[in-house]
């Protein structure tokens, strides 16, 4: 059972700010969690300037189909990358896409696939900090709708459903994969319910897309091993993400 919330109407004794002569970012941005994936976006986002860091988080300036983002990364695990959208967001941030990585939980979900989550169901220790007892954690349906529709539109194959957020990687049991799969969901990674809280928090549509890396639904580790596909799989979905990230308004 994830734990209680720890959500408070206290005002916080430390809050984002933008610092003096601090830069603002994109109205768009997308959020990754690994180096590579950064680096893949940065290339198709046309981002060539050196980047500037947030606490050790690379930002880039690019942009998509004239839509001007940033891109940042990696922010990987729920604290990490709730700091950094929180300093995205007070430095002009206010359209929110994540490109990840997740393990499949369900038999039928297999490596290279891609998820668009539906939900994220809290594991971790930072969602409860923004999010009240028993609220769900949803992507914003407008972001959501435009990826389903680049999605149906692309004709690769492609699952949806919520998603497990926990923080112990190496903590993934059997007992916790058949919970999972009983509860219908799809797979599981590090950082969306947090982002999906703070988003919800601060008012400003987050949602993601994710492709499937490892599998644990047949109750053992199988990790990708045609680095080829996986590759591909990875270019195509961040220019799903990219392409959603430009339609309609920056305000979502």
């Amino acid at each position: 059972m994830p734990p209680s919330r720890l959500v408070s109407e206290d005002e916080a004794l430390i809050n984002p700010r933008r610092e003096p002569g601090e830069a603002t970012v994109a109205a768009r941005a997308i959020l990754t969690f690994v180096w590579p994936d950064y680096l893949l976006l940065c290339r198709l986002a046309g981002a060539e300037a050196p980047p500037r860091p947030i606490w050790g988080c690379a930002i880039r300036e690019g942009s998509f189909q004239g839509r001007p983002l940033t891109i940042a990364a990696p922010t990987l695990g729920a604290p990490y990358a709730a700091m950094v959208l929180e300093k995205l967001i007070v430095l002009g941030a206010r359209l929110i896409l994540a490109l990840g990585w997740c393990g499949s939980l369900q038999p039928e979900v297999g490596l290279c696939t891609l998820v668009l989550p539906t939900a994220a169901v809290p594991g971790d220790g930072t969602s409860r900090h923004y999010a009240p007892e028993g609220a769900e954690l949803l992507p914003d349906p407008v972001l959501l709708g435009r990826l389903r529709g680049r999605l149906h539109a692309s004709g690769l194959q492609w699952h949806e459903g919520p998603v497990l957020t926990t923080d112990a990687f190496f903590r993934e049991t059997v007992s916790l994969v058949r919970g999972a799969q009983a509860r219908g969901i799809l797979g599981v990674e590090m950082e969306l319910a947090a982002l999906l809280a703070v988003g919800q928090f601060r008012r400003v549509p987050v949602a993601a897309l994710m492709v499937v890396a490892d599998e644990l639904g047949h109750l053992r580790w199988r990790p990708v091993q045609d680095l080829a596909a996986f590759g591909r799989a990875r270019e195509q979905a961040a220019g799903l993400v990219l392409a959603a990230a430009a339609l309609g308004d920056a305000d979502a």
